[in-house]
């Protein structure tokens, strides 16, 4: 159906949600990468209205700069102390007929001088599910019809909570609350899922005598459909096939399970499109992510944010990525990271953390027990394990052994450290920032590098190893292990004793050797002497 530009659409959300029993507010809750708000600005922007009003009371400012942050042309409107989502909307319909007013005074027009007119929209925040398209199809049965109002309704098996669509001959004639309505009307199941077009002009009018005599003793928006069906307006209530469209959230049950319809719905779209989900049950996917063909995702793996994946690409198991960017042909597993870049051809994890400011270029590595932080890793570089890299640049080709550190903070500032083209350090080094390690150079093994490495050079630190020998027998007696240290040594004693009992023994009867006794010293076979008469033992 097609459909004109609304005049307006009004977005509730000055409720405070205690079910929740949350200090932030309900509206401000998020499934899929979007708080509940966000999802409703997007449907109802979808809509193009001339104007978009979000109807704030309960943590007003925090509420509308949330508004403004994902809308910056949205008008807020302060609902008062009257309670009542007619009287939220009687809040909204003065905020519009003061801006429409505003314009007609500056254009010098007519039109707009008596207020918004029109189709105004109006929905609630708390129905995350909701689209632009079931917005649409409601705005244009009603603009089709010249309704007064026409109600968004669904048919559910448990319409507890909800205010129930009320007909006679089929006609709809109201709509009543759960609290107001009696056990007949209790048992129907149409139930009203707080979305309506309606007529500006006739809300204007119908608002302003309706009153608070109810059991929650607030303004009821639902009355303005009794209102205009006894006056004999157009009335009709739209029925909506899916009634996940229209379930609201009151409490952090249904947060999460909207949430994971959501997510299945994501899921099932993107594997479609040629995405492979080898364990939709633990994958989660946000609105906002964007896969490319014949990307993996591989079970326990999420995926956050503005994060967007490459064709071909593979991540997971067990990996979360926010705002991250991954090119075509990237692995990455069991990894954490945000806010980094992959290039093509990459590889990453397992057991990776890439913190903010991480870019590895095109087929280059970060291995095994590796954390990043605004990293900047060249084309085919690797930090294959165990290392901590900090405010760096590792140029094209490099390699960085294991177990190094990118000593970056001095207690006040952190500093920057570059290391050159085709670099190849060694394990257990100490890059002490600001420095340079130059193209082509090399780092011994335990290296603390503390000054700029000259291009093809090999830099290392330290003296040479000291042996104390038998300090543990001396200054941990009777511990474990002197203990073994002792028995150890015994063990060599004997072993040195036997070898070389083993190496007289065949010089002699090879008749010495090379290095073994000479004539004057043979041993007589006969006596079992030397001839310096020392007896053999």
């Amino acid at each position: 159906m097609s459909h004109t530009r609304p005049a307006a659409v009004v977005v509730l959300a000055a409720g405070e949600g205690t079910r929740m029993k949350s200090s932030v507010p309900k509206v401000l809750h998020r499934i899929g990468g979007r708080s509940l708000l966000q999802h409703a600005l997007s449907a109802a922007r979808g809509l193009d209205p001339e104007r978009l009003v979000v109807v704030v009371r309960h943590e007003r400012d925090a509420v509308a700069a949330h508004a403004r942050a994902i809308d910056p042309d949205v008008t807020i409107a302060d609902q008062d102390e009257i309670p009542g989502t007619g009287r939220a909307v009687q809040c909204a319909l003065g905020a519009l007929d003061g801006a429409a007013q505003a314009a007609a005074a500056v254009e010098g027009s007519a039109a707009g001088a008596g207020g918004v007119s029109g189709a105004v929209v109006v929905m609630a925040a708390d129905t995350p599910l909701l689209d632009t398209a079931t917005l649409g199809e409601l705005l244009a049965a009603h603009q089709d019809d010249g309704n007064a109002v026409t109600v968004l309704s669904a048919t559910v098996p448990d319409p507890y909570g909800y205010g129930r669509i009320l007909r006679e001959d089929g006609a709809v004639v109201g709509v009543v609350e759960e609290r107001d309505a009696t056990e007949e009307q209790r048992e129907i199941r149409e139930i009203n899922t707080s979305t309506y077009a309606f007529d500006a002009e006739m809300l204007r009018d119908a608002l302003g005598s309706v009153g608070q005599d109810n059991a929650q003793d607030e303004v009821y928006l639902t009355d303005v459909v009794a209102l205009a069906a006894r006056s004999g307006q157009g009335v009709r209530a739209i029925s909506v096939e899916d009634p996940w469209l229209v379930e609201g959230v009151n409490d952090r049950v249904q947060l999460a399970a909207l949430g994971a319809e959501l997510n299945r719905r994501i899921l099932e779209g993107w594997m479609r499109a040629g995405v492979t989900v080898v364990d939709p049950a633990t994958t989660w996917i946000d609105l906002d992510v964007e896969l490319g063909r014949d990307v993996t995702v591989l079970p326990g793996t999420q995926l956050y944010g503005a994060t967007s994946v490459g064709d071909g690409s593979a991540i997971g198991p067990d990996t979360t990525l926010t705002d991250v960017r991954v090119g075509a042909g990237v692995t990455v597993s069991r990894t954490h990271g945000s806010e980094s870049v992959l290039d093509d051809g990459a590889t990453v994890g397992p057991f990776a953390y890439l913190r903010p400011g991480t870019r590895l270029g095109s087929d280059g590595k970060i291995g095994t027990f590796v954390e990043t932080k605004k990293a900047d890793i060249g084309p085919g570089a690797k930090v294959p394990h165990l290392t901590y890299v900090g405010d760096a640049e590792i140029g094209e080709g490099s390699n960085i052994g294991a177990s190094s550190v990118f000593v970056n903070y001095d207690g006040v500032r952190k500093h920057r450290t570059t290391i050159g083209r085709h670099a190849r350090t060694g394990s257990d080094n100490m890059f002490v920032a600001p420095v340079t390690v130059g193209d082509g150079a090399y780092t011994g093994a335990g290296t603390t590098v503390r000054e700029d490495v000259p291009p093809g050079a090999l830099a290392v630190s330290g003296a040479g190893q000291r042996t104390i020998r038998d300090w543990v027998l001396r200054r941990r007696p009777g511990t474990a292990s002197a203990e073994a240290a002792e028995a150890a040594l015994a063990q060599g004693e004997m072993s040195l004793s036997d070898q070389a009992r083993a190496e007289r023994a065949a010089q002699s009867r090879a008749g010495g050797g090379a290095g073994g006794p000479g004539p004057e010293h043979q041993r007589d076979e006969r006596t079992g002497t030397t001839d310096e008469g020392d007896t053999d033992r």
